[in-house]
């Protein structure tokens, strides 16, 4: 089997750095896998709920895009670049399980590029305007806080394609709860200025956590399938991982409000539609080509 296809190193144990679904010229993420159903899984359910994970991977890796030649050091510049690289290799997975798993067969690029803002169900924290270097590092240790604890529960999913994707990206998202960590205690242990800047940071993105656990009919229905985690049980990890980040940085924690799952609604904030603009302008401009 060549290389070129992702899935048969998804989950082999490896510590190996190696790039994976992006880059490497493969047609069909899926190449070589049984994509048969697990018996008693809702296809259009777990479509739903895959779904709702590739979104919140593609628009935040968008959002990590945008800092290519505006980072503070071009060491940073390509640390954001390959952290959403990994975003993006696990939304173009997720987006195929999800074309496959509802007998569409749509394709990831039918997900990202042919959708309305409304029609994405991404946490409204991965939307977010960027905002400074220390805003996008406190948006970055929520977010992959957050979504490792979450895809460590779901190397256990039912499914085995959406287990596999969870077991590769738990070795992304540690490295990326790392990076964005040691900037947030770097930052609030620095000057005046980045001490500053950090809190503030840490003040706006902190009152959008409420509804990384607030539960949505599609996670409650993946749960019950069998393939889903309830976000509501994760909140006490994140919250404690994260109180560890801000304390180490000499800062002081902002209370999480309580949220509806508004993002998973389909409702947005008007950043959205911006960035998929830009994210979906070269497609809508040559609809049908290929390149």
């Amino acid at each position: 089997m060549s290389d070129d296809h992702v899935y048969p190193t998804l989950d082999d144990g490896s510590s190996s750095d190696a790039q994976w679904a992006f880059g490497t010229g493969f047609e069909d993420p899926l190449h070589g896998v049984d994509t048969t159903l697990p018996a008693g899984v809702d296809g259009a359910e777990l479509a739903a709920y895959c779904l709702a994970l590739g979104d919140d991977a593609l628009v935040l890796a968008q959002r990590l895009a945008q800092w290519c030649t505006l980072a503070p050091e071009l060491e940073e510049e390509l640390a954001l670049a390959n952290i959403g690289l990994d975003l993006l290799g696990q939304a173009r997975l997720l987006y195929t399980r999800a074309g496959q798993a509802d007998g569409t067969g749509r394709t990831e690029d039918d997900f990202a590029y042919w959708r309305e803002a409304h029609e994405f169900s991404c946490v409204q924290l991965a939307e977010l305007p960027g905002g400074d270097f220390a805003f996008s590092m406190a948006r970055l240790t929520a977010f992959a806080t957050w979504r490792l604890a979450l895809f460590e529960r779901l190397t256990g999913a039912v499914d085995p394609l959406l287990a596999a994707v969870a077991a590769k990206g738990v070795k992304e998202l540690a490295y990326h709860r790392q990076y964005a960590a040691r900037w947030v205690v770097r930052l609030g242990d620095g000057t005046d200025v980045s001490r500053e800047k950090m809190q503030r940071a840490l003040d706006e993105v902190w009152p959008h956590l409420g509804e990384l656990f607030a539960s949505h009919p599609t996670e409650r229905r993946a749960v019950a399938g069998g393939f889903g985690v309830d976000p509501g049980e994760l909140r006490r990890e994140v919250e404690a991982t994260l109180r560890e980040v801000v304390d180490a940085a000499g800062l002081t924690v902002p209370p999480i409000g309580e949220a509806e799952a508004l993002g998973r609604d389909g409702g947005h904030t008007e950043a959205l539609g911006v960035l998929l603009d830009e994210l979906q302008s070269v497609a809508r401009a040559h609809p049908g080509a290929s390149w």
